[in-house]
């Protein structure tokens, strides 16, 4: 038999009561309006270019999403966010920059395909951002990296 629900929702903190068979009472003046796409706390990690997606931005420009996994600690093998290196005039900066911190030659002309990306690591810093759905008001947070929120991968100590 099934515990009543009474007490506090663990994952929410929403008072709830009931059994089953029975009606539930819950006050959602305690429930965020909020989808949460966070899996991790903010913060800085190693990680590494676990999926390349092509796009494109709605201007049209060539888009490469990269799927950034934690590589080590305790959250290793998650994903942590996901971000676009955008192939425009005014994308080309930070394009540049991260792929210099991910070890290619960014001093002069470079051929690169979104496969040549996978398993580089770098150092990535990543914040929560907030925004609220203009038309149904529902606001939903997720993790995502500065404009220079990469810095070279540390090398593990060696153990000699």
């Amino acid at each position: 038999m099934t515990p009543p629900l009474n007490g506090l929702d663990t994952t929410t903190n929403v008072p709830l009561s009931g059994a089953p068979g029975q009606p539930i009472h819950v006050d959602f003046s305690q429930v965020d309006d909020v989808e949460s796409f966070v899996s991790l706390p903010e913060g800085r990690y190693r990680c590494r270019i676990a999926e390349v997606r092509e796009g494109e931005t709605r201007q049209g420009a060539l888009r490469w999403a990269l799927r950034l996994e934690v590589a080590e600690g305790d959250h290793a093998g998650r994903t942590a966010a996901w971000d676009g290196l955008v192939w425009s005039d005014r994308g080309l900066a930070r394009v540049k920059h991260v792929l210099g911190v991910l070890s290619f030659d960014t001093s002069g002309a470079l051929e690169v395909q979104p496969a040549d990306l996978l398993g580089r690591e770098a150092m990535v810093e990543f914040f929560i951002e907030e925004w609220q759905d203009p038309t149904t008001g529902r606001r939903t947070e997720r993790l995502a990296v500065p404009f220079l929120g990469y810095e070279p991968a540390e090398e593990p100590p060696s153990p000699f």
